[in-house]
């Protein structure tokens, strides 16, 4: 009994010296995504090169840390990558692609400060200490000796960068042509000790892409949700053109096969790495379904018409998949399309439609719902989204119907 007396003495007066508890001690460290976007093919006919140059690319972040890693990504090349060098800076001002002194960082991968990305592959870099504020812009510059083929990007990024010659990649500024694309670049994740910071992710189309929203302003709803959930990453994993059920598929001869490469792996295929992947990822949500409606007779064969009930039953692998991974789900209504300028509205496809809608709001399967058909149709007439949302093609919202969309997702769904 003496024995035990001393010893609890002895820990008691540990506690004592040290100043604190183990209840006290600071919480460890993890990762959280606070950037990310969708690599996707290019066209065979729409393919870039870059030869000795720097392309110099912005990001926007949406959780803080005190470290960040880079995610670079040749998953679309059929040979090895060889990059020249890879730095990361914050952004000086709000427009170009100037970088503050004093924060420009080389980036390593497993310490070789010029790696090869294999044919592919993703390529996560070491950590990178450089202090990340939320809502901020990183400058990511990749220099690429080449002669290389951008087969892996995203295309549709709303986002002005800049190809510039040589490598410049510590460059305080830089001048070259204008894409409004990021290349090889996936994702930016930081360290942070904030034990209640998770990643949130968009899975989506067009819509949850930014189709049609201002370029150089953030104006996609999930950059807009971002302002509402404090503490989250909030990870974009939208692409424009993109389906459940069916990879890009043009027919023989049309004009898609100039650009349907771009659309993207189904969301069946590329759920792993752009939801399960994500490092925090906590919350998905899904914004799917009006291209599956759509697509087939357009951009894809008529041969892939899907019914409501491959639609849902979609939706429900991705619901199973994400719980079996321990993730928290929402889904989205799909928004109306009445009178739309890309020809996928029909009577069998609103039918559809409400039938997809009705399982989403009503079946209980989903953790929650995010209502965007509410939140947007024009109540004089729901097959059609209020005019005040359109951007003009009465299926892609404007900037206010995206401030729409981030107003209806449930705040409470994401803690």
């Amino acid at each position: 009994m003496a024995r035990k007396k001393i010893l609890a003495v002895l820990a008691g007066a540990a506690v004592l010296l040290t100043g604190a508890s183990v209840a006290d001690a600071a919480p460890p460290a993890h990762w959280v995504g606070t950037w990310a976007s969708v690599p996707t093919q290019t066209p065979p006919t729409a393919t870039p090169t870059l030869t000795d140059e720097t392309i110099r690319q912005v990001v926007h972040t949406s959780v803080a840390g005190s470290d960040l890693r880079l995610r670079l990504t040749n998953e679309f090349g059929t040979t090895a990558l060889r990059l020249g060098a890879v730095h990361v800076a914050r952004r000086a001002g709000s427009t170009g692609t100037a970088i503050v002194g004093g924060t420009d960082r080389t980036v390593t991968f497993g310490g070789d400060a010029s790696p090869t990305i294999p044919a592919g592959a993703p390529l996560v870099s070491d950590p990178v200490r450089l202090p990340v504020p939320a809502r901020a812009d990183l400058v990511v510059s990749i220099h690429v000796p080449g002669p290389a083929p951008v087969t892996s990007l995203h295309n549709f990024a709303y986002q002005e960068n800049v190809v510039a010659a040589g490598d410049v990649t510590g460059a305080p500024a830089v001048t070259g042509r204008t894409v409004t694309a990021w290349y090889f670049l996936s994702g930016v994740s930081v360290r942070t000790t904030d034990r209640h910071a998770s990643a949130v992710v968009a899975l989506g189309d067009s819509i949850t892409n930014g189709f049609e929203t201002e370029v150089n302003a953030n104006h996609r709803w999930p950059d807009l949700l971002a302002h509402r959930v404090r503490g989250k990453g909030m990870l974009n994993l939208g692409v424009a053109g993109n389906r459940l059920l069916h990879d890009p598929n043009p027919p023989p001869s049309s004009e898609a096969e100039q650009y349907a490469a771009f659309f993207g792996q189904s969301a069946l295929r590329r759920f792993d790495r752009d939801v399960l992947a994500q490092p925090g990822v906590g919350h998905v949500i899904v914004q799917l379904g009006v291209n599956d409606l759509g697509h087939p007779g357009t951009s894809a064969p008529p041969g892939e018409v899907v019914t409501a009930e491959e639609i849902i039953g979609a939706h429900r692998q991705l619901i199973v998949r994400a719980h079996a991974a321990g993730v928290r789900v929402v889904g989205g209504t799909i928004l109306p399309f009445r009178n739309d300028t890309l020809g996928f509205h029909s009577p069998a496809n609103e039918a559809k439609r409400q039938a997809v809608n009705r399982w989403i709001r009503t079946s209980g399967e989903y953790d929650g719902v995010a209502d965007f058909d509410a939140a947007l149709r024009d109540p004089a007439d729901p097959q059609r989204l209020r005019a005040k949302y359109d951007s003009g093609d009465h299926l892609h919202p404007n900037d206010a119907g995206m401030a729409a969309m981030a107003a209806a997702i449930p705040a409470h769904l994401l803690r």
